[in-house]
């Protein structure tokens, strides 16, 4: 049977970056503690100045700039496009990365997966959408002050930042917005 929740963003924890130089607010994840054990984890992160990321072995990456004018990526010695607000880019946990900044602080919104264990499919919408599902794990995430989501039969009402997470669903399910958010479908491999 699947299973709802509305997860609020003033109840977050806040947790270390693995190197040290940071912090996160966890939004969810789908097992495991501290930075260890999860098949995929979903974050957000303060980026008060530009310098190096921490490394995932064995985990893919999505970044997405949520607040502030964005920020270049260096992976592997490559230099990225600049990574502007609601613009994401995917990458390989194990690369070593750093950012420099375009203009000052920023926040982003990180997917953190194993490919192993997960497929995963990441798209930023915006205005009236509708589209349908089978993924197992379903994940709505709000970038506007007030957003309603139809999940099949439940409506449900997000403030900015907060997460519509749907667990252990089995079914074809139609997904219904009216802002901007972010839709994470994640099935087990």
């Amino acid at each position: 049977m699947s299973q709802l929740k509305v997860l609020r963003a003033a109840d977050y924890p806040r947790m270390p970056w693995k190197n040290g130089g940071g912090s996160t607010e966890e939004i969810t994840r789908d097992a495991g503690t501290g930075l260890d054990g999860f098949g995929w984890r979903l974050s957000i992160a303060d980026i008060g100045e530009s310098g190096g990321f921490s490394t995932f072995a064995g985990y893919q990456r999505v970044i997405t700039v949520l607040q502030g004018a964005g920020m270049c990526l260096t992976v592997d010695g490559q230099d990225t496009r600049p990574l502007l607000p609601l613009d994401p880019f995917a990458f390989s946990g194990e690369s070593q990365v750093s950012c420099t900044l375009l203009g000052g602080a920023i926040r982003d919104f990180n997917l953190i997966y194993s490919p192993q264990r997960y497929s995963a499919r990441l798209q930023w919408l915006a205005g009236e959408q509708r589209f349908f599902t089978a993924a197992h794990c379903v994940l709505v995430f709000s970038v506007t002050e007030q957003l309603q989501v139809q999940l099949g039969d439940n409506f449900q009402q997000l403030g900015r930042h907060d997460c519509l997470q749907l667990d252990a669903n089995n079914q074809m399910l139609e997904v219904a917005s009216n802002g901007a958010c972010c839709v994470i479908e994640l099935s087990a491999c």
